[in-house]
Parts: structure tokens; C-alpha cells; sequence
């Protein structure tokens, strides 16, 4: 990968990881996450209207898209219940960049050069590490392991669709459109509408958290039109170091021996990847 497609990648992994820092510091995580996706819709609704349309072939794409965004969030809000910050998210993240690399070659065809496929089991290795902090035992893998099955999902056919689309950033408004949408329908139908709309202390924080996600999105859907999507997806989990130092500053959890280790073999695998 050229250089300036890893940094952007790894630009995104840490937006990405500042994100997940905000919605799991949240009271009401479905709230927080209902309320990021309607800031993204507000943000991508009006300006996709003013966009050429991308072309027809990666519609279908767009909205399958859309939907396995909301899967994702469903998941990751029901782990962060049942787990912290650094043992459901390097879970939900490290298992996603190897089940990306077999769709990508059984989906889209992609070739995997060998240093990188090794590089992609270092981090994965890395990572799930970094869960267990080395023990043999977590909590509950049932939803961050769905997670990432929905991570492989959508990265896979927004791979696919980008490259159909023409342009990056129309199918990243129209897909992320739609995704904002839908999330905040999904609450109501739990919930109701009045909650939704009402004013919280958390609401700035949410906010920012949409326009963050948008934005480290953007950047992943962006480096994926012209490079291998299992190796954006190994360097985008790079993100999980970024979420460990965070969740030890902002979230009062312990990096331990364990932990540095296994950040020691993701920053390897990064290195491998490239």
C-alpha cells in the first residue's frame, strides 16, 4: 500500500477509536449511538442531494450497506453492556480483518500477497490478544464476535460497491444517508420518538461522536477504492491501540504487561502489512 494510504488508514483508526471512547463513556449507549446516526443523516441528507448520483450498479451496495451498519450498531451497543472498552472492542475489531480477507478473495477476487496475509494474522493475533490480556477466558464473546461479523459485512460490500460507484464520496453520502436514517427508526420502534429528541447532558458528545464516525468512515471507504480490502481492514484495527491508551486516560481501565505485548505484535503486523 502506498504510504499515504496507511497513514489515512491509521488517521481513521484513531478517529475511530476516539468514537467508541465517547459512546462507551455514555449513560444510555443506544441513545448515544441513535443520536450520532441522526447528526450523520442531518450532515448527508442535504448534501447528497446536491450530488450526482453515483452510478446504478452500486445501489444495491449502498443499502445492503446501510443495513449491516445497523446490525454493527445494535451489536456494539449490547456489548459495551456486557463488556469494557478494551476487551469487547479489540475482540469486535480483531476478528473482522481475517474473515474481510476470505470474503474479499471469495467475494471480489482479490489476490493476498503472503507478507500480508501475515501481517493481517499478526494483528488479528494481536488484538484478540489484547482482549484476554493474555488469559484464556472473556465475559462473553457472543456480541462482540457478531460485531465483527458485521464489520467483515459491510467493509466487504462497501469495497465492492466504491469500486462500482464512480465516485467515493457520493456512495459514501448516500450509503451513510441512509444508515442515519435507519438507526434513529430502529429506536423509535424500541422506544418512541420524544426521548429520542430530547435534550441530555451527553448530547454534545454524541454529536461529535457522528461527525467523527462519518469522518474516519469516509477516510476507510475512500482508501478501499484503489487498495486490498483485507489490508485496510488489518491497519484500520490498528485502531484498538489507539482505543487501549484512550480507555486507560479517559475510562479508568488498566494496561497491563499483557496488553503491551499484544500492541507490540499489532504495531508488527502493521509493519508486515505494508
Amino acid at each position: 500500500m502506498p504510504s499515504h494510504l496507511i497513514f489515512l488508514t491509521l488517521f481513521a483508526a484513531l478517529l475511530h477509536a476516539g468514537w467508541n471512547v465517547l459512546l462507551r463513556s455514555g449513560d444510555d449507549r443506544l441513545w448515544s449511538m441513535s443520536i450520532m446516526c441522526l447528526t450523520i443523516a442531518a450532515l448527508c441528507v442535504p448534501i447528497a442531494l446536491f450530488m450526482p448520483l453515483p452510478n446504478r450498479a452500486c445501489w444495491p451496495y449502498a443499502l445492503l450497506s446501510a443495513l449491516l451498519h445497523v446490525g454493527y450498531n445494535l451489536c456494539l451497543v449490547r456489548s459495551y453492556h456486557s463488556g469494557e472498552l478494551g476487551q469487547s472492542y479489540p475482540i469486535a475489531r480483531g476478528s473482522s480483518p481475517l474473515m474481510v480477507t476470505c470474503a474479499a478473495v471469495i467475494a471480489a477476487g482479490e489476490k493476498i500477497e503472503q507478507h500480508v496475509l501475515t501481517g493481517i494474522m499478526l494483528i488479528s493475533g494481536g488484538i484478540l490478544l489484547l482482549a484476554t490480556g493474555g488469559k484464556a477466558r472473556m465475559p462473553d464473546w457472543r456480541y462482540p464476535l457478531a460485531t465483527g461479523a458485521f464489520i467483515a459485512a459491510y467493509s466487504v460490500v462497501d469495497g465492492i460497491g466504491v469500486r462500482l460507484s464512480g465516485s467515493a464520496l457520493c456512495y459514501t453520502l448516500g450509503m451513510s444517508a441512509c444508515w442515519g436514517v435507519l438507526m434513529p427508526v430502529i429506536y423509535i420502534a424500541l422506544r418512541d420518538a420524544k426521548s429520542l429528541l430530547r435534550w441530555r447532558p451527553g448530547m454534545p458528545r454524541a454529536v461529535a461522536g457522528g461527525l467523527v464516525s462519518l469522518l474516519a468512515y469516509g477516510i476507510i471507504i475512500a482508501v478501499m477504492a484503489s487498495a486490498p480490502m483485507g489490508a485496510v481492514s488489518a491497519l484500520r484495527e490498528t485502531s484498538v491501540l489507539f482505543a487501549a491508551v484512550l480507555g486507560t486516560l479517559f475510562l479508568g481501565e488498566r494496561l497491563t504487561i499483557g496488553k503491551i505485548v499484544a500492541c507490540a505484535g499489532i504495531a508488527a503486523g502493521a509493519f508486515v502489512t505494508k
